[in-house]
Order: structure tokens, then C-alpha cells, then sequence
């Protein structure tokens, strides 16, 4: 077979240390071509987010107009047609929605609780249902409390000492944890699990300090489970404002025989139908291979969703708005998946995932954004080595936008379904520092949203996909291999 000399591409260098050196400037310029190209595209796209972007419109109708999300709610329906019709209007090749089953869980009557020291010796404090309570006694519940710091704690009790009364579980959030979502992942194992820990020892019911990092009067719900546990055996579960809890615990420990009253209204109803909400753009050369960015469309009952997760829903639709307005054609599919249901069942994620596994489709990334609206900082990755040493090099482009944290880590709930697929995982990672503000809470809404925080997000989104898609990413291992 016929070869090529290894430096006839530079005919004048008569020296072979010279033409060695004009070989290595020659493709370092290719290199630095192809850092040019991306480093204009990338500026083109944060550019248009800044200056066009949709993404806070598109967020102020889904808070305002709309409103708290809840899996099975109105609300929830209005959401998922008006994402669509707005997908439409940007004309993507594809728009759709995916039908799945979700549970409808009902808040009811506001929550009402207060602590008494004696008879007629009262204090009211700030509680919410956890989602997926059940109700208390139509009177409400009063009893003495007994106070421990998670549920390790609780079980080394004996049975009597917990019997016939309130479980108050009182572990805060370290706030000596830089990054709050490890500190929250510290303690949301009592309110997840803690009331049915709690009914297996005989309580009556469960109150779980808010996990927030602040001091206030905003109770923070969130998702629970009774496990195996049979209707009868449950208990109610509320959790309580960090000031409330602060409150519960000196006078507990001032006078253990006080006693605690809460009265929820809520209650679980028959599953409902409700969809995913999904578009995309063909891909130009590599159709099959399919890239995916979203977040979830459902939120909590309390605020308005704007950050939980209001925010990654519509970053994930500007990412495509994005490439097609800054011209720039997807070598592959390029889907955006407004997933419903992630707050209580994850039923949207589940169920897209197995409908990509019954179609055969091959994803090769996925993208979201559920961590807030704030500042981007970076990504997280689930991924192999080989991939990751891929994507880090790609870390200088971001540099220039103060978003360089590139780390190797979790990505996110409703595309870690997709995962035995075969594929690289992506989280934004946005400054956490006052994420648990409003977490969960009635403080969630849009006017906690700084839109040029919003905008750059979208666009780092759209930037990290635009180079995954340009280069492509090495096969993970999974099924599809």
C-alpha cells in the first residue's frame, strides 16, 4: 500500500528538525481553528440567550399564569399545554406528548399546628403536609412529643418511650457543607422515611424540621413514603418551619411534658392521566443517536415552582431555540423532555425511558436542569473516564463565563432512568448557596428568579450540547452494546 512520506506537506523544509516543527504549528493551528469556531459559536449563543432569550417570558406565564404545578393538578394540565404550544411555535421538526399515569395527591384546607406548654398556654408555628400524607383525625392530633436528631436515633429508643406520641425529627442541614445539596442529602432520609419509622414504634404522628439552611417561618414539604406499611398502620406527616422547630426544641427541653397539636386535611385520590412534553430537531447526519435535555414540569403545591423546577424547564426549551436562532444544524436528535411527575413518583422519567428502551431508540447524552435558576458554575457528569477526559477539555471555552466547575458526579432524577441505556449523564450545576431558601417552600415563585442568572444558564446548557453534539461522546457502557 502506497504511504505518503511523513513531511511532504511542507516541501521547503530541507531539515527534518524544521519540517518536524512546522508539522506540529501546522496541526496546532488546525487545533486552534477548531477553538476559534467554537469559542464564536459559543459567544453567539450567549449572545442571543442575553439579549433574546425566551426563557424568562416563558417562565413568567408558567409562574404567574399558571402557577404550582402538583403532579395531577389543573395546574399541571395547563402547564403541559401551554410548553407544547410554545414548542410549536418554535418549529422544531417534531412536538408531542408522551401519555403516563401520575398520582394525584390533594393538600386540602391549610395546615394548622401549635405548640402548648399548659392548658390554654399556646403557641401557633408554621407546618405543611409532607406530600404523600395522610390526614389527621378530622379534631387534628395532640399529644407529648419526643424529640431525636434522624432516625438511627429514633429506633435505638424503646418502644414505650415512642408509643401514642409526636415524632419530632429535628436534624438541620450542616451548614459547615460548602456544597447544600450535600447537606441536604445529610437529612432527608427523616423526612422520607421517618414516619414510617415512627408508626413501626407506635407514634401517632410525624413533624420533620424543614430542610432549609435558613432561619424562618416558611415550612418546606416534599415527598414521603410508608413503604410496605398497610393504610391502617400510617400516620401523619407534617414538616415544620426551621424558627418553628427551633422553638419546639427549647421549650421541649424546658418542659418535656408539653404537648403538640397539627390538623391536615390532605389525602391521596385515583391516579390521573398526564404527559410528557417533548420536541425535537432531526438530526442532520447521525438520526439514530438521540440527545436529550429537560427538566421536570410538575412542582409543589406551596409556591409558584419558578426555581423547582420551573427554571430547568425552560432553559431546556431555550437550548433548542438557541442552536436553531444562532444557526447551527444538530449533526444528531436533539429532544427536549419537560418531564411530569419527578416531585412525587417519578413517573415521567420511568416512563420515558422505557419507552426508549421498547423503541430501540440509542441515546448518547442527556442533560438536565433541576437544581434552580442561579448562576451556573458547571456540570456534573456520569460517565466513564475516557469521556470524561473528553468533555474537561472542553473546559477552557467556559472559563471565559466564570462557569468552569467540570466534575464527575451525579446528574439527574428523571434522566437516571436512561442510564443502563448506554449513555453519557449531565447535570447544570448552578451556585446552591440559596436553593434551600426556597426549596419546597410558598418562597419558591418567580420574583426569586434573576433573569440573567436564567439566561446563562440556558446558555451554558446550549453550548455544552452544542460541543457534545460537534465531537460527539465515547459509548458508555449498557444495554445497547
Amino acid at each position: 500500500m502506497h504511504t505518503t512520506p511523513p513531511f511532504t506537506l511542507f516541501p521547503g523544509s530541507r531539515n527534518w528538525k524544521s519540517a518536524a516543527l512546522a508539522a506540529v504549528l501546522f496541526l496546532a493551528g488546525l487545533s486552534l481553528s477548531g477553538q476559534s469556531a467554537d469559542s464564536l459559536q459559543i459567544r453567539k449563543i450567549f449572545d442571543e440567550s442575553l439579549l433574546r432569550g425566551r426563557s424568562y417570558d416563558w417562565l413568567n406565564h408558567l409562574s404567574n399564569q399558571i402557577g404550582g404545578r402538583l403532579s395531577g393538578s389543573v395546574q399541571a394540565k395547563q402547564a403541559v399545554e401551554y410548553t407544547k404550544k410554545e414548542l410549536e411555535a418554535l418549529g422544531l421538526d417534531r412536538v408531542w406528548l408522551q401519555p403516563v399515569m401520575v398520582p394525584k395527591w390533594v393538600r386540602g384546607t391549610s395546615e394548622f399546628a401549635y405548640i402548648e406548654s399548659e392548658p390554654g398556654n399556646t403557641n401557633n408555628v408554621p407546618i405543611c403536609a409532607l406530600g404523600g400524607s395522610v390526614a389527621t383525625p378530622v379534631g387534628g392530633i395532640k399529644a407529648g412529643v419526643v424529640e431525636v436528631q434522624g432516625i438511627e436515633q429514633l429506633q435505638q429508643l424503646d418502644r414505650e418511650e415512642v408509643e401514642g406520641k409526636i415524632v419530632f425529627f429535628n436534624r438541620p442541614m450542616d451548614a459547615s457543607l460548602i456544597n447544600t445539596f450535600q447537606a441536604y442529602g445529610g437529612c432527608v432520609d427523616q423526612r422520607h422515611g421517618g414516619a414510617e419509622a415512627a408508626a413501626r414504634m407506635g407514634a401517632v404522628g410525624v413533624i420533620v424540621r424543614s430542610m432549609n439552611l435558613r432561619l424562618d417561618d416558611y415550612p418546606h414539604t416534599g415527598s414521603m413514603s410508608y413503604g410496605d406499611l398497610p393504610e391502617s398502620q400510617r400516620i401523619p406527616a407534617a414538616a415544620i418551619s426551621t424558627n418553628g422547630a427551633e422553638l419546639l426544641s427549647t421549650t421541649l427541653k424546658l418542659n418535656p411534658g408539653i404537648k403538640f397539636f397539627f390538623r391536615q386535611y390532605c389525602r391521596q385520590m385515583a391516579d390521573v392521566l398526564s404527559y410528557n412534553v417533548i420536541g425535537e430537531i432531526r438530526g442532520s447526519e447521525f438520526p439514530e443517536e438521540i440527545m436529550v435535555v429537560g427538566g421536570h414540569l410538575d412542582s409543589w403545591d406551596l409556591g409558584d415552582g419558578s426555581h423547582d423546577d420551573g427554571a430547568g424547564c425552560v432553559q431546556s426549551m431555550e437550548v433548542l431555540r438557541l442552536l436553531k436562532a444562532t444557526g447551527y444544524r444538530p449533526k444528531r436528535t436533539l429532544r427536549v423532555v419537560l418531564f411530569m411527575n419527578e416531585e412525587n413518583g417519578l413517573r415521567g422519567g420511568n416512563k420515558y425511558a422505557q419507552e426508549a428502551l421498547n423503541a430501540g431508540e440509542k441515546h448518547v447524552f442527556a442533560l438536565e436542569s433541576d437544581a434552580g435558576g442561579f448562576t451556573p458554575r458547571g456540570f456534573s457528569f456520569d460517565c466513564t473516564p475516557e469521556a470524561f477526559d473528553r468533555i474537561v477539555a472542553w473546559k477552557p471555552l467556559f472559563e471565559p463565563y466564570l462557569i468552569h466547575q467540570f466534575i464527575r458526579g451525579g446528574s439527574g432524577a428523571d434522566i437516571g432512568p436512561l442510564k443502563p441505556q448506554g449513555l453519557v449523564l449531565s447535570g447544570l450545576r448552578p451556585d446552591s448557596q440559596r436553593y434551600f431558601d426556597h426549596h419546597h417552600a410558598e418562597t419558591d415563585t418567580f420574583e426569586a428568579i434573576n433573569r440573567r442568572e436564567l439566561e446563562l444558564g440556558a446558555a451554558a446548557m446550549a453550548s455544552l450540547v452544542y460541543l457534545c453534539d460537534r465531537y460527539g461522546l465515547p459509548d458508555q457502557p449498557g444495554l445497547r452494546k
